[in-house]
């Protein structure tokens, strides 16, 4: 059978045709001779997820992104090409996460063992989004970015403030500060060269003050072992006891025991006391005025005068 020159132009437009149709569903990320299933996933923000992105199981490439299409309520709805034979859960989740720094977005398949419902063609897929490393550093980064903020605010105003402070007069009397306080480090330095001239003079004299100190140092030491030898717990005990027989001592003499505590405390021997003293004064002031009364040398045998009371001279 010989083919006409019309039937050969249009078997050779029909195959351009489809060669077209082919390369132009390609290159929008569709694949006219794939034999998989299609998956839907519904996002609210798929994170600058593109057409073509792949998809993911564990790592392996088993699809890929063909269409992303905005609903009427702003949600995302992203069309997926699945080619493997693994049975998906249809509660699985299509999680869009970030390749790398230049990978771009992608979609990772984490299935649901537990269970056993496949998704069909067609099924809607548990959406789920993680964010990139850029999301997470900006995330973290934006509490830092107010503090900064907050404090070159500060800044200005610290240094607006120092600006307003430092006027002519202001910067005059820093001047003359700063060289106020040249001239006391200066001040410093020759007093710190006089110190140490004093100190290399009298470099003996303090070698041998520290000696001595050093000697003291031994001999309170020495103190101090004795004073450590000393059984001061018995010695504390002895004195405990002579203060506990003071204190019974006391005790008697305030309560009137004994003869000491009679003498302290009984007014009737004290009135005794004293009358008899007062007796004796008189006795002995009588024996001084009248000695005749008490020593009787009679020669030519005299009597014997009777004793007279002295006058105004009564015992209380």
């Amino acid at each position: 059978m010989k083919l006409t020159r019309e039937l050969k132009a249009a078997i050779l437009v029909i195959a351009s045709i489809a060669l077209f149709i082919w390369g132009y569903s390609f290159l929008k990320g569709k694949d006219v001779f794939a034999t998989g299933k299609t998956l839907y996933v519904k996002y609210n923000n798929v994170s600058g997820l593109t057409k073509s992105a792949p998809v993911t199981l564990n790592g392996f490439k088993v699809g890929k992104v063909v269409q992303i299409s905005i609903k009427e309520d702003a949600t995302l709805l992203v069309e997926l090409q699945i080619d493997t034979d693994f049975p998906i859960s249809k509660s699985s989740k299509a999680e869009i996460y970030d390749s790398g720094l230049m990978g771009g977005r992608q979609i990772a398949i984490i299935p649901n063992f537990e269970d056993k419902t496949v998704a069909e063609n067609d099924a809607y897929l548990t959406p789920s989004n993680k964010l990139g490393l850029t999301d997470n550093i900006a995330i973290q980064i934006e509490p830092l970015k107010n503090k900064i903020e907050k404090l070159l605010d500060n800044a200005n105003v610290l240094f607006a403030n120092v600006n307003s402070l430092l006027d002519v007069n202001t910067q005059q009397n820093l001047k003359n500060s700063i060289a106020s306080l040249s001239e006391t480090m200066k001040t410093f330095s020759d007093a710190s060269k006089s110190i140490n001239d004093h100190l290399v003079t009298n470099k003996q004299k303090i070698n041998n003050s520290l000696s001595n100190f050093d000697k003291i140092s031994t001999n309170f030491a020495s103190l101090s072992d004795s004073l450590a030898s000393i059984d001061i717990k018995n010695t504390v005990a002895q004195l405990e006891s002579s203060l506990a027989n003071i204190n019974s001592l006391t005790s008697k003499l305030n309560n009137g025991q004994g003869t000491m505590g009679k003498l302290l405390t009984d007014d009737a021997m004290y009135t005794n006391f004293t009358k008899t003293a007062k007796e004796l004064e008189l006795l002995l002031e009588d024996l001084r005025l009248h000695p005749t009364r008490y020593i009787n040398v009679s020669v030519f045998g005299k009597k014997e005068k009777p004793y007279v009371q002295p006058i105004n001279e009564k015992i209380e």
